[in-house]
C-alpha cells in the first residue's frame, strides 16, 4: 500500500484562486465573505518558503492575506490586496507574527477518570509496565470511561481542549482506545465529533483499535484481535466516525503479527493507519508502519536504523511525543539525528492522556522536543504545523499559509518564531485565533456541554 500523499504547490504570490470578481461584493446577501488581513509578519512554513533558508524559511516578504469564504485567496502586499479586494473587511494585525494554526496530531484527550495515584507509584520506583500488568494503566481508564455517556465524555475533555486552544491549536487529533468494547469506542468517537461542534476546531478522529486486551477476554490477545477484525473495525468503518485506525505495538500490548492483521483489515475497509511504535522496546514497529504506508509512526524511542530507513522510503511521518518521554522519565530518546539525515518528516504532539502524558500544551511539547530531543526551533515550528498536517493526511488543506488552503491562523505577541519554543509556560498567543478565515465566537465559551 503506497503511503498517502498530501501536498500543495500553490505559490505565495498574489493569485486569484478562483475568486475573480468577488472584490466589491463583501457584505451582500449570498455573496462570499471576504476579509483581508494586513500588516502581518507571515511565517508561511512552506517548504523552501524564503530565500533565508532553514526548514520553515524566514518571514515572508509579503505582509497581507486575503480570505474568501474561509480559504486563502491571495497573499501579497497590503496595498495590492486592499486595492483588489476594495470592499473586504480589513483586519489590522499590527505587525504581529502570524503562523498557520497549530495542529496537535496525537492525543487521547477523551477519557474518564484520572490516574494521579500512578505517579506516586512510579516515583517510588515501580515501572509503567508493572503498573499496567497489575491492572492499572489503560485498563483503569477504560473502566472509568465506560461509566460516562457521550455528552459527559465531551464535557470532561473540554477544559483540556480549551488549554490547547489557548496555545493556538486549530486542528486536533482525538483517539478512542479507552472504550475496548465496540459500543463504548463508538461513544468516544461520537464525543470527538461533538467536540468539533462545541469548539472552534477541526477534529481528526482515530479509532485506536488495538490498545489493550480487556481483562479476562476469552481467547486473550489473539481472540481480541479476531473480534476487532470481524466485528469492531467493520462497524466503525460503516459508522463513518473514524478517519484512521491506530494500534499499540509493544510487549505489553500487541505483537507485530497481531497489528499486521488489524492493519490488513483496515486496508480492506479503506481506512489509513498509524502506529504507536517502538516506545518501550524495539518491536520493529517503525518498519511495520512503513510496510503499510502508515500516515505516521509515533514515539519511536527504540527504533533502529532499518526502521528509520523504512520510514524514509514510505514517506511515513515520525511523530515525536516528548511529554511521555519526560513523564515516564525515559532515558533513550528517539533517533532524531538519524531521522533528520534520512529525510523523515518529524511532527510533534502533546500525546495528552491520563497515564503517560497529562500534557495540555502544544507549546510546552515544542519546548520539550527542543530540550530533550535536540530539535531546532525551525523543526519544532514545522512539527506542529506542516508536518503535523502531513501526519494526519490533511496537508493539502492546512498546515501552511498558502493560496487555496483553509485560512487557519495563529497570531502571536512575539518578535521571533524561536520565542514560541523558548518559553515554557508562557502565553504568547494574541487574543484572536482565526479559523477558516473567521474569528470563532465560541473560543471563550465555558467548559460545559449543553
Amino acid at each position: 500500500m503506497p503511503p498517502p500523499t498530501s501536498t500543495t504547490t500553490a505559490p505565495t504570490a498574489v493569485a486569484d484562486a478562483g475568486v475573480a470578481g468577488v472584490a466589491g461584493v463583501a457584505g451582500v446577501a449570498g455573496a462570499p465573505v471576504v476579509r483581508v488581513f494586513v500588516r502581518a509578519r507571515l511565517l508561511t512554513v512552506r517548504a523552501g518558503a524564503a530565500e533565508a533558508g532553514g526548514l520553515t524559511g524566514g518571514i515572508d516578504r509579503h505582509d497581507s492575506i486575503a480570505a474568501v469564504d474561509g480559504r486563502i485567496a491571495a497573499i501579497g502586499s497590503q496595498d495590492e490586496l486592499r486595492r483588489r479586494f476594495a470592499d473586504a473587511e480589513v483586519i489590522d494585525l499590527e505587525g504581529r507574527l502570524v503562523t498557520p494554526g497549530l495542529i496537535d496530531c496525537h492525543t487521547h484527550i477523551v477519557y474518564g477518570g484520572e490516574r494521579s495515584a500512578e505517579m506516586e507509584r512510579r516515583l517510588a520506583g515501580e515501572s509503567y509496565e508493572s503498573i499496567a500488568r497489575a491492572g492499572g494503566g489503560i485498563l483503569s481508564t477504560a473502566a472509568a470511561t465506560a461509566r460516562l455517556g457521550e455528552s459527559e465524555l465531551a464535557a470532561v475533555a473540554l477544559p483540556r481542549i480549551d488549554a490547547l486552544l489557548a496555545d493556538g491549536v486549530t486542528t486536533l487529533e482525538i483517539k478512542s482506545g479507552y472504550g475496548l468494547e465496540l459500543e463504548v469506542e463508538l461513544r468516544c468517537l461520537r464525543a470527538a465529533r461533538r467536540i468539533a461542534a462545541l469548539r472552534p476546531l477541526s477534529v481528526s478522529a482515530t479509532y485506536l483499535a488495538a490498545h489493550v486486551v480487556p481483562a479476562e477476554f476469552p481467547g486473550g490477545s489473539d481472540g481480541y484481535v479476531e473480534r476487532i477484525c470481524s466485528q469492531y473495525l467493520p462497524a466503525v468503518a460503516a459508522s463513518g466516525l473514524a478517519d484512521a485506525v491506530d494500534a499499540y505495538c509493544e510487549t505489553i500490548a500487541f505483537s507485530v503479527e497481531q497489528v499486521a492483521r488489524v492493519f490488513e483489515c483496515a486496508r480492506v475497509l479503506g481506512l489509513p493507519v498509524k502506529l504507536h511504535a517502538d516506545q518501550l522496546s524495539n518491536m520493529h514497529g517503525a518498519a511495520l508502519a512503513a510496510r503499510f504506508g502508515a500516515l505516521s509512526a509515533d514515539h519511536l524511542e527504540f527504533s533502529d536504523a532499518a526502521g528509520v530507513a523504512a520510514l524514509a522510503r514510505a514517506g511515513t511521518v515520525a511523530v515525536l511525543l516528548p511529554g511521555a518521554f519526560y513523564f515516564l522519565r525515559q532515558r533513550q530518546a528517539p533517533p532524531v539525528r538519524a531521522l533528520r539525515q534520512a529525510g523523515v518528516p518529524m511532527a510533534i504532539a502533546s500525546d495528552c492522556n491520563p497515564g503517560t502524558s497529562p500534557l495540555c500544551s502544544l507549546l510546552a511539547a515544542m519546548n520539550l522536543a527542543a530540550v530533550e530531543f535536540g530539535l531546532s526551533t525551525d523543526e519544532c515550528v514545522a512539527g506542529v504545523t506542516r508536518e503535523a498536517a502531513r501526519a494526519l493526511g490533511v496537508l493539502a488543506d492546512r498546515g501552511t499559509i498558502e493560496v487555496g488552503k483553509s485560512c487557519d491562523l495563529a497570531i502571536w505577541n512575539v518578535e521571533q518564531p524561536a520565542a514560541l519554543v523558548y518559553s515554557l509556560g508562557g502565553q504568547p498567543l494574541h487574543q484572536r485565533v482565526w479559523r477558516g478565515g473567521r474569528l470563532p465566537t465560541c473560543a471563550a465559551a465555558p467548559s460545559t456541554v449543553r
